[in-house]
């Protein structure tokens, strides 16, 4: 028989054991919890593909672009970047210590496009560096996937920067080949400028209507820009912006990640919602033949936007 000593010996071993083993099944569920929410295949309440994001995001001079990526931190899914990711000019430097402590804790699971910022250090090299393969090609910075039965094209409007974005050039190739192989019924699309915009500071792109000539040909139902740091939703239009419920594309400009603030001048044809108040994000659910959207606004800010609908 067992002493008394050695007994409570006993007691004391299983109740170290019990703790032990709860504390490294609360960190696994914990892990799986973190994976889940950090999943780019990740669904939202109604059982779609999320994708949430914005542009012209992070600067170690302002703290917008953490109450975003607060945002983020509770919301599952594919976050995207729609260029001017850090300001001012995206060095390797300002994405480790200005865009790295708030959106870079969701860099496993981001799939960025680059803006102009990125290009005031030669050939984005800050950007393609920090970002690595989820940025594609150096020499491109365009590139696509699918979630939730879509198809994704994430492009570069750096035109300049990437031998163009007319039919001709590289991007326009590949883009006309790339929606071509798709079988996706649906297809979103999103780069740094928009082709539409209402914002008093750079208004309407037009070098990017050869991209939207495409996207439009292949029956593309959404395109998300910045490059306007302010938030815009269109109604679908064709590249010339006359309005087209059956077909058309709607835009978003969703310049709202962080960035100093921009206001409206003239309001272009067809824009329906707008805000120049509210930092922000995207959400996007991606459901076989249709999609919803909502701008979610950060906290202390009461703009939002949003609405559902089904693809051609």
């Amino acid at each position: 028989m067992l002493g008394r000593y050695a007994k409570a010996g006993l007691l004391v071993a299983a109740a170290v054991f019990l703790v032990v083993e709860g504390f490294f099944v609360y960190r696994w569920y914990e892990r799986s919890q973190a994976s889940g929410a950090a999943s780019g295949d990740a669904t939202g309440d109604a059982g779609g593909a999320v994708m949430v994001g914005a542009g012209d995001i992070a600067s170690c001079s302002t703290e917008a672009d953490e109450a975003t990526a607060e945002l983020l931190d509770g919301m599952p899914g594919t976050v995207f970047t729609v260029g001017d990711n850090v300001y001012p000019s995206g060095t390797a430097a300002e994405f480790e210590d200005c865009y790295g402590p708030s959106w870079g804790r969701h860099k496993a699971r981001t799939r960025p496009a680059p803006g102009n910022h990125e290009y005031f250090t030669a050939g984005a090299s800050g950007y393609f560096g920090y970002f690595g393969a989820a940025a594609g090609d150096p020499s491109r910075g365009y590139y696509s996937y699918d979630r939730g039965g879509w198809h994704v094209v994430a492009l570069n409007s750096n035109c300049k920067e990437v031998g163009g974005c007319d039919a001709d050039s590289p991007q326009g190739r590949w883009l006309r080949n790339d929606l071509a192989a798709s079988p996706a019924e649906c297809t979103l699309a999103y780069f740094h400028n928009s082709l539409f915009s209402s914002g008093s500071d750079h208004g309407d792109q037009p070098m990017v209507r050869p991209l939207w000539n495409a996207l439009y040909a292949a029956d593309a139902e959404v395109v998300v820009g910045a490059h306007d740091h302010d938030y815009e939703r269109f109604a679908p239009q064709r590249p010339d912006g006359a309005r087209d419920d059956s077909r058309g594309i709607r835009q978003f400009v969703v310049g709202t990640g962080g960035g100093s603030r921009h206001g409206f001048g003239e309001v272009g044809p067809n824009s329906q919602a707008r805000s120049a108040t509210a930092p922000g994000v995207l959400r996007l659910t991606l459901e076989p033949g249709s999609y919803s959207w909502g701008f979610v606004p950060v906290a202390g800010k009461t703009f939002t936007d949003s609405g559902a609908t089904s693809c051609h």
